[in-house]
């Protein structure tokens, strides 16, 4: 009798555990099916919206393609979409309805603000921004995403210069060209990055580019684009260059700074800019450390192992590793000129 009470009072257990309103694993368990179905969803938003703003025509197979879901899996994630009135369809083609489009252009804000923020606030690497808001933007809801974009001062374009949307849909796009269209000679300020594919965006972060620097491209030829920028030269293939768009420059740019990094032991620079790549953390730590344009800052000495360098900054010896000094472009003084 002892060993039944015990067991009915298992059972019981187990269903409040398993059914207990809201906190039950079985609410828990819907809960985390609606939030899958939601991702899904936003998603797919999200490839439409993005071929239909390339020109293409998206479609079940494009979609299934991108998502890596089965056709089962697309067919039912459209006719959910159908019925929430967020897509039509005409055999295979698939088009956003306005307000499949303003929940599109939303769930794209709120990426773009993550990575701004990401950026700007955060230490986290180049290579983090993209997939961690791809995460968070499936929880930023409209105050939510509002909020985020006044506190970083409604910026109009992601770090990577993608535009953001504003409340109302509305965006300003960078203007840019790509790479592969300027003209040797041809100046032009970098305002686009494109960070995907990710194998792609890594080559272009090894070599230092980054949208707001000076740009001269030097040949032109289906083999190679050789341009100046970021205080060197790079040789890139073409299909990595057209990854950079660049809007022409009036004026050429300045004479090129060079980075504190190239600065020899002994030598002195006045600074003239932050690289656009220095973010967050770093580009605070710096400016604490009093590293602003018209600071003259002389490379002491370098360390046995060849890096970090000491530099003397006023008047204090402070160590910079070799890719921190390539974040501050200075311009070397007459008497240590290169």
């Amino acid at each position: 009798m002892t060993s039944f009470l015990a067991l009915i009072l298992l059972l019981l257990i187990l269903l409040w555990v398993g059914l207990r309103p809201q906190h039950g694993l079985w609410w828990q368990w819907q809960r985390h099916r609606r939030r899958d179905e939601r991702t899904r969803t936003e998603d797919a938003l999200k490839h439409i919206h993005t071929y239909e703003m390339e020109g293409l025509q998206p479609t079940p197979a494009t979609l299934a393609e991108t998502m890596t879901l089965s056709d089962e899996e697309t067919a039912r994630l459209l006719r959910g979409m159908e019925t929430a009135g967020l897509l039509s369809r005409q055999q295979d083609a698939l088009s956003l309805t306005p307000q499949g489009r303003a929940a599109a252009l939303h769930i794209i804000r709120a990426h773009r603000l993550w990575e701004r923020y990401l950026a700007d606030h955060t230490g986290y690497d180049a290579e983090e921004w993209h997939r961690r808001a791809d995460i968070s933007e499936h929880h930023l809801g409209p105050e939510a995403t509002e909020a985020l974009a006044a506190r970083l001062g409604h910026p109009t374009h992601d770090p990577h210069g993608d535009p953001i949307p504003d409340a109302d849909g509305a965006f300003v796009d960078h203007g840019g060209r790509p790479l592969t269209e300027m003209a040797p000679g041809q100046a032009g300020r970098i305002v686009h990055i494109e960070d995907e594919p990710e194998v792609v965006y890594a080559q272009l972060l090894a070599e230092g580019i980054a949208p707001g620097q000076d740009v001269r491209v030097i040949e032109q030829s289906p083999e190679r684009v050789r341009f100046w920028a970021n205080g060197d030269e790079h040789v890139l293939a073409p299909a990595l260059a057209a990854n950079i768009a660049a809007t022409p420059l009036a004026e050429p740019p300045p004479p090129a700074a060079m980075t504190l990094a190239a600065l020899k032991p002994g030598r002195q620079g006045v600074v003239v800019r932050l690289s656009p790549q220095c973010r967050g953390p770093e580009r605070r730590r710096f400016l604490d450390l009093g590293i602003l344009p018209g600071t003259v800052i002389t490379a002491e000495m370098v360390s046995p192992g060849g890096d970090p360098t000491a530099y003397r900054i006023r008047g204090a010896l402070i160590a910079l590793r070799r890719e921190q000094a390539r974040l501050i472009f200075v311009q070397p003084l007459p008497s240590s000129a290169i």
